[in-house]
């Protein structure tokens, strides 16, 4: 980068005075004295090489040099001028771009309210959504390729920070035809000889550990027979009659004409939802986001 011949200071003096074509009142507007402000106005004339202005007896007016300098010096000052603002928007947290990792399930219960939150709050920032299961989003926070994650059953990982937003009950995932599809509510042990459909523990440790958990207690270890990645395929397994599953309330906004969803008995378990970011975060954006989305969090 190459050096500045100009200093802005005397550009400033300099388009004052093209504006004013007075000394005293371009110094009144300037705050300083008439002989600072010829002092900087001769400075920027050795810089450029020619007189900018004409002093003669019929009052100041711009020479040759400075009719070409003044479009130049404008356009300079208003560059940094925006930069400035632009720069301190950012510093704010309320311009910017802020990359945001959510669980697919998510975007059935608190997600949509989230964003729609942050962005009535915070119009000029740019969101990156990527759709992510809960590990994959560890990793990415740790990789700095995420700012922030909206993540189910958040595990405890050194060096992240997680903050649970919500807690979410179970509810049993049934083909239609099922035998226990007339109840509407489902004991946790009447699933025991059933094959289940599951999120892989790859996926998402954390809940499908929970949901193992939520089996173990009810007496029984869960028989596996498919994996899903997605809760919509988890759905679609369940109404193909491969198996039934354990899974966030939410999933009943997932609407299939062959699965019906019915409370548990116990019905005591929970899944938590959390945000997580990166400890010590000192990015003016995410402390915004975690603003709006924990007053979303408590309508």
């Amino acid at each position: 980068m190459d050096r500045p011949e100009l200093a802005l200071q005397q550009l400033y003096a300099f388009a004052v005075l093209a504006e004013e074509l007075h000394f005293g009142r371009a110094a009144e507007r300037l705050g300083i004295a008439q002989p600072p402000l010829s002092q900087q106005i001769r400075r920027l004339e050795q810089k450029v090489g020619h007189a900018l202005f004409d002093r003669g007896s019929g009052g100041v007016v711009l020479t040759p040099a400075g009719q070409e300098l003044l479009p130049a010096a404008l356009h300079a000052l208003d560059e940094v001028a925006g930069g400035l603002r632009a720069a301190r928007r950012i510093g704010d947290g309320l311009a910017g771009r802020i990359r945001i990792g959510f669980a697919a399930s998510l975007a059935l219960t608190v997600l949509p309210g989230i964003l729609r939150a942050y962005r009535e709050r915070h119009p000029e920032v740019e969101m990156e959504i990527r759709e992510m299961t809960t590990a994959p989003q560890v990793v990415a926070l740790r990789e700095r390729a995420i700012d922030v994650g909206l993540l189910r059953e958040p595990p405890g990982e050194q060096g992240l920070v997680m903050e649970p937003i919500l807690a979410e009950r179970f509810v049993a995932v049934l083909p239609a035809g099922h035998r226990l599809a007339a109840q509407r509510v489902v004991p946790v042990a009447a699933l025991a000889e059933e094959p289940f459909v599951l999120l892989p523990r790859a996926a998402g440790p954390t809940v499908h550990d929970r949901i193992m958990e939520v089996c173990r207690e009810a007496g029984f270890e869960p028989r596996v027979g498919q994996h899903a990645v997605e809760w919509q395929t988890v759905s679609a397994l369940v109404e193909a009659g491969l198996g039934v599953s354990l899974a966030p309330a939410s999933i009943r906004r997932i609407r299939l004409s062959g699965v019906v969803h019915r409370r548990i008995d116990p019905d005591t378990a929970r899944t938590a939802v959390a945000m997580c970011w990166r400890e010590g975060e000192g990015n003016p954006l995410v402390t915004r986001f975690l603003e709006a989305a924990r007053g979303e969090a408590r309508r």
